[in-house]
């Protein structure tokens, strides 16, 4: 009695005369199961009905959901004399979600290595709804036995099955064995007189193998803090590592895996690491005041395992670099009204206190007179004054810094002067051979001189 659909023919005649007066009727259905008479069509209104027990109208029995039904229209009432009409009705048995899915099983079996993620097993169902529907594609939950979330379940499009994927990965120490209880439902809701049922849910045994599994490390980095430049053979510390494969007697061994600046060695047995050269802070193999070292443990398993161990030593500053001078090169013409030569700049390798402020002095100047003078002129930088013209040669001056230590350390750097001929702002340098140091010196090589010729 459910209308499915109705029919309309239209007549050209007279709509007040019986030649414009339509009856219709079923003429042929296809297919004829599982009854030749599914459905009536109403001869007057056209309305397309269900004559049928709704047990007969179940599209998982049926041969096929589709019904093509020939429908005539004839005018003059119906009767024999009357024209007639056809059209085909196609009629689509839709699906429901009637049938619930139901596991192929009760019991599935999976297993899985400690330490690897990745699925394990797939879950089979069977499902009589139409696949291309809702009312068939399943839906998997974990309902017991996932506290850690170590398990996922997902569906695979295609086949509708189960995937049973390991996330976080098994000890096998902790727990050798895992029992799982998976249900099952589909993305539509089922009909009101249809509930999910015991083969909704199964069951999921999953055995985990056990794996020889690297030593760790404990902390992981380590960290500690040396001066610079301890004795040669000095204890760094004394690194630990264990076995997580507590059911079995294993021993460790250790090695040094990176030590870039080779300056570390490590006892195998008890893992005391020592140095075998001078901790250098300044160093190239250093960033940051920290100096990284990798070791490794290695078990006694078959085959071995390994871990690595990461060793981070920050070096506290020493002083043991000499500050340096720079720029070492001058030039400064025999004429200038400036006598201001250059601003000589310190730097050291050191941190503070190591480093600035710095003492600049010049060291003795030989003879009666002083050609030059050296300014301080904040905590880094000096500047070196001439105290008159100098004829063109070159000159070293010899000029000593100090840094901030304690105790201090002192270096001496030649500053090289080159007084030139400059001459419409073209600076000569060229015959500046002789070395100078003093006006005292120049004087006593001409004096040399003349004294020769003659």
């Amino acid at each position: 009695g459910t209308t499915v659909m109705r029919m309309a023919a239209f007549d050209a005649d007279d709509a007040s005369t019986d030649n414009a007066l339509l009856r219709y009727n079923i003429l042929k259905q296809t297919p004829t199961k599982p009854s030749p008479n599914m459905f009536y069509i109403d001869p007057e209104k056209g309305d397309i009905v269900t004559v049928v027990s709704p047990a007969l109208l179940d599209r998982e029995t049926m041969e096929s959901p589709k019904y093509e039904l020939v429908i005539e229209a004839k005018d003059m009432g119906g009767m024999d004399v009357g024209l007639t009409g056809t059209a085909t009705a196609t009629i689509l048995i839709d699906d429901k979600n009637d049938h619930a899915p139901e596991f192929t099983k009760k019991e599935f079996q999976a297993t899985v290595k400690e330490g690897v993620t990745g699925v394990i097993v797939n879950l089979t169902v069977g499902d009589r709804d139409d696949p291309a529907t809702g009312a068939w594609r399943a839906v998997y939950s974990i309902i017991n036995g996932n506290p850690g979330q170590s398990f996922e379940i997902h569906t695979n499009p295609q086949t509708n099955e189960g995937m049973l994927s390991v996330v976080k990965p098994l000890d096998y120490e902790i727990s050798a064995f895992h029992t799982l209880l998976i249900k099952v439902e589909n993305e539509d809701p089922l009909i009101p007189d249809i509930a999910y049922g015991p083969s909704s849910t199964a069951t999921v045994q999953i055995t985990v193998e056990d794996v020889n599994e690297g030593p760790v490390f404990h902390p992981n980095p380590m960290t500690v803090t040396k001066q610079e430049n301890i004795p040669i053979g000095s204890v760094v510390l004394t690194v630990n590592a264990t076995d997580p494969d507590t059911l079995q007697h294993q021993t460790i061994r250790y090695s040094v895996y990176k030590d870039p600046a080779g300056w570390l060695e490590i006892n195998p047995t008890n893992g005391t690491v020592g140095t075998t050269a001078v901790l250098d802070r300044e160093s190239p193999f250093v960033q940051n005041n920290v100096y990284t070292a990798l070791f490794l443990a290695i078990d006694s398993g078959n085959p071995p395992a390994t871990g690595t161990g990461t060793l981070h030593i920050t070096l506290e500053d020493v002083n043991d670099n000499v500050p340096s001078l720079y720029p070492t090169l001058a030039k400064v013409c025999d004429d200038a009204k400036d006598l201001r030569v250059v601003v000589l700049g310190a730097s050291d390798k050191d941190l503070h206190p190591n480093t600035d402020p710095f003492k600049f002095e010049l060291s003795k100047q030989s003879g009666p007179e002083k050609l030059w003078r050296i300014n301080r002129l904040n905590n880094t930088h000096a500047q070196v004054i001439l105290l008159q013209n100098l004829k063109k040669a070159n000159y070293n001056i010899p000029i000593s810094v100090t840094d901030s230590g304690k105790p201090p350390l002192t270096n001496t750097t030649e500053l090289r002067l080159q007084v030139c001929t400059c001459k419409k702002s073209k600076m000569d340098c060229s015959a500046t051979d002789a070395l100078h140091i003093s006006l005292t010196l120049i004087l006593l090589s001409l004096l040399s001189l003349f004294c020769k010729s003659f």
